[in-house]
């Protein structure tokens, strides 16, 4: 098959768009077949962040959906995790437990919940030599996807959030800190040390160990 991508940085055919895997991609950042979104993994999607495939929506999971952050198929409504569904629910499920949709999206959710990836990024530049030698696809895609170790990296957004922001976690509807920690590696029970301490007047971040653990 001749090559005619007119982006840059792709590996497949046909693509208008940067960095796609695929085929025939008019987005960007695809590496599935014929989408017309961007950083879809699936094929025929003309929406974006799609990992499943025709989906004319945002965000989706599954397949054919055209309502936006479904993980099922044939959905036309949104945020919808089985089939056929063409309304919005009313419950979501947080902490393993039904709360509203409305009092889930009025909570206030604190940036540093959504600082935590479990990969990162790295480009050809920055890779190490043994990288390279693990992921030798570097040479096409220009890096590699690192895979991080989850709970090291909620430990480190945890040492760089406010008191504040700590506790409007411990805020949210249904939370629970046994759940959480499962998560996450980190203990917010609140019988749990403080993570911060004043001291004449002095503010101090105590530090904690790879579990979240205050020492």
């Amino acid at each position: 098959m001749t090559d005619s991508n007119t982006g840059h940085s792709n590996t497949g055919h046909s693509n208008t768009g940067n960095s796609n895997t695929g085929y025939r991609n008019t987005g960007n950042s695809n590496t599935g077949y014929r989408n017309t979104g961007n950083w879809n993994t699936g094929n025929r999607n003309t929406g974006n962040s799609n990992t499943g495939d025709w989906n004319t929506g945002d965000w989706n999971t599954g397949n054919r959906n055209t309502g936006n952050r479904n993980t099922g198929d044939w959905n036309t409504g949104d945020w919808n995790t089985g089939y056929f569904n063409t309304t919005t629910p009313e419950a979501v499920r947080a902490f393993n437990s039904d709360c509203s949709r409305e009092e889930w999206d009025n909570a206030n959710k604190p940036n540093w919940l959504y600082h935590p990836s479990p990969t990162t990024w790295v480009s050809d530049s920055k890779m190490t030599g043994q990288e390279k030698v693990d992921n030798p696809t570097f040479r096409t895609c220009g890096g590699y996807l690192r895979k991080n170790e989850w709970h090291e990296e909620w430990r480190k957004e945890y040492e760089n959030a406010s008191a504040e922001d700590i506790q409007a976690v411990r805020d949210l509807p249904n939370f629970d800190a046994e759940i959480f920690k499962e998560i996450t590696g980190l203990d917010l029970s609140e019988n749990a040390a403080p993570k911060e301490i004043f001291f004449e007047g002095a503010r101090y971040v105590l530090a904690s160990d790879q579990t979240g653990e205050i020492q």
